[in-house]
């Protein structure tokens, strides 16, 4: 049976919310913002993101009993997410960024990043789900602490990548980035597909053990 430790949940929350994303979301941003504005607009959203992360990880009980969720069937969508998401990654296929054409923009140019970022980065419906997940694989705060921190290390990890490049933002190559993209995409995907595993093996079927 797959056990969502600590490390399989850093490299979930790497993979969906991780720099190679992070990385491409704040390229697209850097066209028209300075160098000191695209450091900002990272700390800023890195914050909201990280407190996000937070207020799920401890209230997941309370959302899944909201909506009356069981753990096996959010372990079985989130399995199903992560592994369809993985195997966009692989194919080069952005799913859920913001679209390329539109020229809407509000007058302040932070808050307009911030919404720009809001479901690739800050309140992303992959890390949303990942949180969840991995939140509920053990009835204690403890561990719930401990995906908090796993979180927020991806979350930090993120601003320090963007600070360090965003004087390299504009002429940076979108194929390296797209690379790694693809690479943890395959790693995403095994997670997924164990994930999936545990939600049927918490639904009594009974599975063979990996030797």
């Amino acid at each position: 049976m797959f056990v969502f430790n600590l490390s399989s949940a850093f490299i979930a929350f790497f993979a969906v919310v991780g720099p190679p994303k992070v990385l491409l979301s704040f390229a697209r941003l850097a066209a028209t913002r300075s160098t000191h504005e695209l450091r900002r607009l990272a700390a800023w959203s890195s914050l909201i993101s990280a407190f996000i992360g937070l207020v799920l990880a401890y209230s997941a009980d309370f959302v899944t009993s909201l909506f009356h969720i069981s753990d096996q069937s959010l372990q079985l969508a989130g399995g199903t997410i992560f592994f369809v998401y993985a195997v966009a990654l692989v194919l080069g296929i952005h799913l859920g960024a913001g679209a390329d054409d539109d020229d809407t923009h509000l007058p302040n140019p932070m808050v307009d990043g911030i919404r720009e970022l809001l479901l690739p980065y800050i309140a992303s419906p992959l890390a949303v789900t990942a949180v969840l997940v991995g939140s509920l694989s053990k009835d204690d705060w403890g561990w719930r602490t401990t995906i908090v921190g796993a979180y927020v290390a991806v979350v930090v990890i993120n601003y320090i990548c963007v600070a360090a490049l965003a004087p390299l933002m504009r002429r940076t190559h979108r194929t390296s980035l797209e690379v790694l993209s693809r690479l943890l995409g395959l790693l995403l995907a095994a997670v997924g597909v164990e994930l999936f595993l545990n939600g049927l093996a918490g639904l009594g079927l009974h599975l063979p053990e990996a030797h």
